[in-house]
């Protein structure tokens, strides 16, 4: 029986630390050598990180990309591992490319067919699509390789790969963006382009934060049945070692010969010749971590989002204001799961309509947390403001002005920390205020990281009641769950004054933003056409406070920043 020993480094890459990424891929590399691994998979674009954007224009990145893979080539001098590795390739033009690395030299080089342009993906800004195939042989066995989208294509180039070719495993190396669902998804679908072509695959993904999006890693080998060989954890760093039948494909197409006449595009392919895999004495048991569940899934997402964003941009602690609501809450409760209670800092800030009990619950959040807390009041100040405008003012009634001069006050102070001690400002909007307007710019929008811009109100709360439920203990006060949504900015003030119920508002959202249904669809749905009308007015006349709030982890099929693209000066509005 002819197998293969396979490494997959589900690893955590920084754009442009060409020093470090370079670091991790041969640690990677002695770990395979050391478990006599054959074949060791190393994510896509990992060299120079992913994604690189406009870095990919600059000749000097560009050098010190190739400078890094050839340091990490020589690193494999006296090595029986084969590793393919992710890079920008280029000569006339911009590859995404994966070097097959053997020996202390490169081998080869694949370039990516399928070049994503939807959703968060630009390539076709940055790069050429390649045209040719590339398979290796170890003796008589073959194995394709493959990059990301080339995945997810129907037909091409897996089609030829297997039927043409007669890869008996495919591999791919990835960078997969997260969002809610999606691993248990690209898991299915993989599995299930297994068993339709009855070919191994092995499916490498990146893990870690990059700016506004998530890598969740999720790695998996799946034999040529579909049925999972070996899972890799979930928002971390991990490698798995698996061994892969390649006869197992072999026996099943004798009585499944579906290979004879399936189509085949004309595409021409590279064969690099390596040496039999030596059999090994002993076989491996891969391990095959558990799915997390929907709530801890959008948590660790949040948390390694925020911990990467922090650590990679060189700041150390954070700052957030803590209002007893559910918003700051839980964005405090991530912060110290990602950066632990001695870097995260709350700030009290009360004014005359803040109510004892949303003092209380903020005290005892972070006690419970175990963070620093500072109480700064505002009435003073803001009493200040209202005397220095008073002339300006005179004779006109108070409306919103005056409350947005609290949440001002309030962005303020936060801001001021930030220049003092070089904390990093967590604001604490959730994608329902966001999407809706229901914000202050220059208030509560001040900040560098928005950790839960994405998260709907509603989900909020689940994570939070999940939480609580992981921690074993009531972190997050009770009182905090059932007390109405507030911005208190005012007497008896409450969410819904101005909103509708977040159960109806989220609802709205999510059929308008992430389905892309019109009003008449949505009202179709069962929702109220008034609301209808309200909400998406809403959600048009403020995407110039979007256009000017911080960056936040993206963790839904469609996201406010990269992913949403509207302009602001839009006339445009849909009648009920």
């Amino acid at each position: 029986m002819k197998r293969i020993r396979l490494t997959l480094a589900q690893l955590n890459s920084t754009v442009g630390d060409f020093e470090g990424n370079v670091r991790k891929a041969k640690l990677a590399l002695e770990q395979a050598h050391a478990l006599q691994s054959d074949l060791l998979l190393i994510p896509e674009l990992f060299i120079p990180g992913y994604p690189p954007e406009d870095l990919s224009f600059r000749i000097s990145f560009l050098k010190a990309n190739r400078k890094a893979l050839e340091e990490f080539a020589e690193s494999t001098s006296n090595k029986k591992v084969v590793s393919i590795v992710g890079f920008i390739d280029f000569d006339e033009d911009l590859y995404n490319a994966a070097a097959v690395v053997y020996d202390g030299k490169v081998k080869g080089i694949y370039r990516k067919i399928f070049l994503p342009n939807y959703s968060v993906f630009d390539e076709k800004r940055y790069f050429r699509a390649g045209d040719k195939l590339l398979v290796l042989k170890f003796g008589s066995a073959k194995v394709g390789l493959t990059i990301c989208e080339d995945i997810w294509s129907p037909a091409e180039p897996l089609a030829s790969l297997v039927n043409g070719f007669g890869s008996q495993l495919v591999v791919n190396i990835s960078a997969s963006p997260y969002c809610v669902g999606k691993p248990r998804f690209r898991e299915s679908y993989v599995s299930m382009k297994a068993y339709e072509y009855h070919v191994a695959i092995a499916y490498c993904n990146m893990v870690g934060g990059q700016d506004e999006l998530v890598f969740d890693g999720s790695s998996f080998v799946c034999d040529a049945n579909g049925r999972l060989l070996a899972r890799s954890k979930s928002f971390e760093e991990d490698l798995i070692t698996v061994d892969v039948d390649l006869e197992e494909n072999i026996r099943v197409n004798l009585t499944e010969p579906r290979r004879r006449y399936t189509y085949m595009e004309n595409l021409p392919v590279e064969v690099i010749q390596f040496d039999e895999p030596k059999q090994k004495k002993q076989q491996l048991n891969p391990s095959i971590a558990q799915p997390l569940v929907r709530e801890r899934e959008m948590f660790m997402a949040l948390v390694t989002g925020l911990r990467d964003y922090v650590r990679k941009n060189g700041f150390k602690k954070v700052v957030l204001g803590l209002s007893g609501g559910m918003d700051s809450s839980l964005v405090a409760a991530i912060a110290v799961e990602a950066l632990g209670a001695e870097n995260v800092k709350g700030v009290l800030m009360p004014s005359m309509y803040t109510s004892k009990e949303n003092i209380e619950d903020a005290s005892l959040l972070a006690e419970n947390l175990g963070i620093e807390t500072f109480t700064i009041p505002i009435t003073e100040v803001y009493e200040s403001y209202l005397k220095t405008l008073e002339p300006m003012f005179s004779n006109m009634p108070r409306d919103a002005t005056e409350e947005n001069i609290q949440a001002r006050i309030r962005g303020n102070y936060l801001m001021s920390l930030s220049n003092k001690f070089g904390w990093l400002v967590l604001t604490t909007g959730n994608k329902s205020e966001i999407a809706t307007g229901y914000c202050t710019l220059y208030g509560d929008t001040a900040g560098g990281f928005a950790v839960i811009k994405d998260v709907y109100k509603t989900d909020v709360y689940r994570i939070a009641r999940w939480y609580n439920d992981w921690k074993g203990r009531e972190i997050i006060p009770q009182r905090v769950f059932v007390k109405p949504p507030t911005a208190e900015l005012r007497p008896n003030q409450t969410d819904q004054e101005k909103l509708p119920p977040y159960d109806v508002l989220d609802g709205i959202l999510r059929l308008c933003i992430e389905e892309g249904l019109d009003a008449e669809e949505i009202v179709q749905k069962g929702y109220d056409p008034s609301t209808v009308g309200k909400v998406l007015q809403m959600l048009h006349t403020s995407e110039y406070k979007r256009k000017q709030a911080p960056i936040g982890t993206k963790i839904s099929v469609r996201a406010f920043g990269k992913d949403w693209r509207m302009p602001t000066t839009n006339k445009f509005r849909e009648i009920i």
